[in-house]
């Protein structure tokens, strides 16, 4: 049976940052955690371990025999996307990497990944962007430069960590002009927004970004805020249900996932709002 607008968006959106703030499980338990994950295997999950390069020697060490893991390796050492990395292990597949770059490194890989000069090794790099003013020039420099994209924070631990829904509809409308991938990361376990009380900050939901991506894949940029700032759970849900097939593919070629540090909660979200169809257990 094909997968339904909702199945599409769903498919692999989410992927495991259980290493990550605020359930910061120790590597034993996030190992543990992703392996049941796997056995499980819900489609909404991409058994993808998002994992820092510093705790890369902690990772390995806690695989048992031949069990193997991919990952989005979090370059937050002095690595960076072209420098030292950490020793290979044929256990751990590293999908993708995740760093920062100033704008004229930003530009020099960018350029070197479409004049073809490095873009054969096949790594895939996403870029967070800082929201500095002229941070969406970013997006002008990645374009055309697939497999590299734009990374978006939407969370953390102070309001000014959030990016407001015109700063987060910009980005996403920028990335999907100039057919940029993208992925965001923090606070974004649930499907709709809402207010962090410990905070006052606004969370989004993956509903929203999803929503908001694919309403400027449709011309809708006028829907793009409203998307973002919804927290009507079952309007989200019924705009969700009703996207077609194919604009949920073109949504998802663009946001192509995003970092929970739950698995489970999600899932849970999207199974109450009716969304997982053949899924449901």
């Amino acid at each position: 049976m094909a997968d339904t607008g909702a199945q599409v968006l769903l498919r692999g959106l989410i992927d495991d940052a259980g290493l990550f703030p605020p359930t910061a499980l120790p590597m034993v338990q996030a190992v543990e955690r992703h392996r049941s994950d796997r056995i499980v295997s819900h489609p909404m999950l991409s058994h993808r371990l998002v994992c820092p390069a510093s705790r890369w020697g902690e990772l390995v060490a806690r695989l048992d025999g031949d069990q193997r893991v991919d990952v989005g390796l979090v370059l937050d050492t002095d690595a960076g996307a072209a420098g030292t990395l950490p020793d290979s292990d044929p256990r751990v597949r590293v999908a993708r990497y995740e760093t920062r770059a100033r704008p004229d490194d930003l530009r020099l890989v960018a350029d070197l990944f479409r004049s073809g000069d490095i873009g054969g090794a096949g790594r895939v790099v996403y870029f967070e962007l800082d929201r500095d003013p002229g941070w969406l020039d970013a997006v002008d420099i990645l374009s055309g430069a697939r497999p590299l994209g734009a990374k978006l924070r939407c969370g953390g631990t102070r309001p000014d960590h959030f990016p407001s829904a015109r700063e987060a509809g910009a980005f996403i409308t920028a990335c999907v002009e100039r057919d940029v991938p993208f992925i965001a990361t923090a606070g974004l376990h649930r499907g709709v927004g809402r207010a962090d009380p410990a905070t006052g900050a606004a969370h989004y939901g993956y509903l929203n970004l999803l929503l908001a991506t694919a309403a400027v894949v449709q011309g809708r940029h006028d829907a793009v805020v409203p998307a973002l700032t919804s927290t009507d759970a079952r309007g989200l849900a019924c705009a969700a249900a009703g996207l077609d097939p194919a604009t949920a593919a073109r949504t998802r070629e663009l946001l192509v996932g995003y970092a929970s540090c739950s698995t489970g909660d999600p899932v849970r979200d999207a199974a109450a709002l009716g969304l997982l169809g053949s899924w449901e257990v």
